[in-house]
């Protein structure tokens, strides 16, 4: 179940207590009268059905609720409630593979903003691949995959490509086209001097790393699991499953990737240089066509649930249209 605050004005919150009131997917309404101050007016708490969500906060949208007032949403861990069980039950679907759209657009949103622990994050893993380049380690080369930060910046560009939003677009873009650059020239920097220094393993070599070598040697493996893990990432952005998260960014070689550009340009071996490129570019490309892909197919089953809900009684009751929707951006629709 989610729950819901509703801030609204008298003549906004009466269409929407009857809208809530009448759905069978929502259940502990709760009314309280010119309780909010700044902006003045009703305050409404509710419960919905995972499920539902999005289509009822396409009907509030319609009432123009978030222009006059405002909608907080938040999980519910734990509810003991008959009535909460029959709106779960009226939804139909699983909770599991609802997606709330609304809470996806505003989770990318946060996890794509270009900022100094964004860069610094990037640069950290870098850094730790790059250990785990000179010294042949797996592990540190799965550490570094865990820091790295660049999975937000994929996942909210896959958003803004399926729903066509610029903006997100290029802020996504931003944060990749800076924080990739700046993260490899710092592990070229790091490892010029690991090499002038001479602290390098004394039998380290580009050609001869046993554990690590594919970082700069694609194959079909690689664009079969970068494929993969986008499809996973998204799923688990969409379903706020986040320990799945870990194993996505655990599977993907963005970072180390990045790493070995760095390394080998450092080394002046062009062949491992041109390898890690392609191998970045790999992950990148096969991440983001997974992404769209997977969000796409979701959101065409979310438009259809919408479409199906427009004709719904409730509507009627909060003097919305029936079967159609008065939104002029039709982003409700899909």
């Amino acid at each position: 179940m989610v729950h819901l605050r509703i801030v609204a004005p008298s003549d906004r919150s009466e269409k929407a207590l009857e809208l809530l009131s009448a759905h069978g997917s929502v259940s502990n309404v709760i009314f309280l009268k010119d309780a909010a101050r700044s902006p003045d007016g009703d305050v409404i708490l509710c419960d919905v059905a995972r499920e539902d969500a999005s289509v009822i906060l396409g009907d509030l949208r319609e009432l123009e609720i978030p222009r006059f007032g405002s909608i907080s949403l938040e999980y519910i861990d734990t509810q003991i409630s008959e009535a909460a069980e029959r709106a779960e039950k009226f939804a139909p679907g699983a909770p599991s593979d609802a997606v709330i759209w609304e809470d996806v657009e505003a989770r990318t949103s946060e996890n794509v903003e270009l900022s100094g622990n964004f860069v610094a994050f990037m640069v950290l893993a870098v850094l730790i691949a790059t250990a785990g380049i000179f010294l042949d380690s797996p592990i540190l080369i799965i550490g570094a995959m865990v820091v790295g930060p660049e999975f937000g910046p994929l996942a909210g560009l896959c958003v803004a490509l399926v729903e066509k939003r610029g903006n997100l677009a290029l802020r996504s873009l931003k944060a990749l086209v800076v924080g990739f650059p700046v993260a490899i020239t710092a592990g070229f920097l790091v490892s010029v001097a690991i090499k002038e220094l001479g602290l390098a393993p004394d039998d380290f070599s580009l050609d001869g790393r046993e554990f690590t070598e594919f970082i700069t040697h694609p194959d079909f493996f690689s664009f079969f699991v970068a494929f993969l893990a986008g499809c996973a990432g998204v799923l688990s952005l969409t379903s706020t499953k986040s320990g799945a998260l870990i194993g996505v960014l655990i599977s993907v070689t963005t970072i180390p990737a990045a790493a070995g550009i760095g390394l080998a340009a450092a080394y002046g071996d062009g062949d491992e240089w041109r390898g890690a490129i392609a191998q970045l570019s790999v992950n990148l490309t096969m991440i983001v066509l997974a992404g769209v892909g997977t969000l796409f197919i979701q959101r065409l089953l979310y438009r259809r649930r919408r479409i199906e809900h427009l004709s719904d009684p409730a509507r009627e009751k909060a003097g919305l249209p029936v079967g159609r929707s008065t939104r002029s951006d039709r982003r409700a629709e899909g």
